[in-house]
């Protein structure tokens, strides 16, 4: 694998299957449950984005944050994840999953993890986070717990290698 990594699950990174229960309405498919998760990553917020087709977000990091995406569709998105945690067993592993309409999934991304997202399909792709800490801290009046890579041209995190 280019720039270093090598490919591999992540410890920590929880990849679980999203079920749809379906019935004459629609359906409806549960995003996580207190039961199913440590008490460390239980979300403290939740928020919905959308992403057109072919756009990247990321690859960036948080220094105290996990994020709990959840992909349901309408699209497919390419997840990559790169360990970078100089502490983990899995440091310098880089793992690729496609999750979304075809592979409905929600997945932990731990703190330390890099992380990117873009949507391979050919409509506009809806992403449910359900981080573990509030965007900014209580009342907003904390930096942004982000490590930013897509602003750095020469980053070694890298979604087309």
């Amino acid at each position: 694998m280019p720039h270093g990594f090598r490919e591999g699950e992540i410890k920590g990174v929880v990849v679980s299957r999203l079920n749809k229960a379906f019935d004459s309405r629609g359906w409806l498919a549960e995003l996580f449950r207190h039961d199913s998760l440590a008490e460390e990553f239980f979300p403290a917020m939740a928020y919905i984005s959308s992403t057109n087709p072919g756009i990247t977000r990321g690859p960036h990091e948080h220094v105290d944050q996990a994020d709990l995406f959840c992909f349901i569709g309408p699209s497919n998105f390419k997840l990559r994840m790169w360990d970078n945690r100089e502490d983990s067993e899995t440091f310098g592993f880089v793992s690729t999953v496609v999750v979304g309409q075809d592979n409905p999934a929600s997945v932990l991304v731990p703190k330390g993890v890099v992380h990117a997202y873009q949507n391979v399909g050919d409509v506009e792709g809806i992403v449910i986070n359900c981080p573990n800490r509030l965007y900014r801290g209580a009342g907003r009046k904390e930096e942004v717990d982000e490590i930013r890579h897509e602003s750095d041209p020469e980053t070694r995190f890298r979604m087309n290698d």
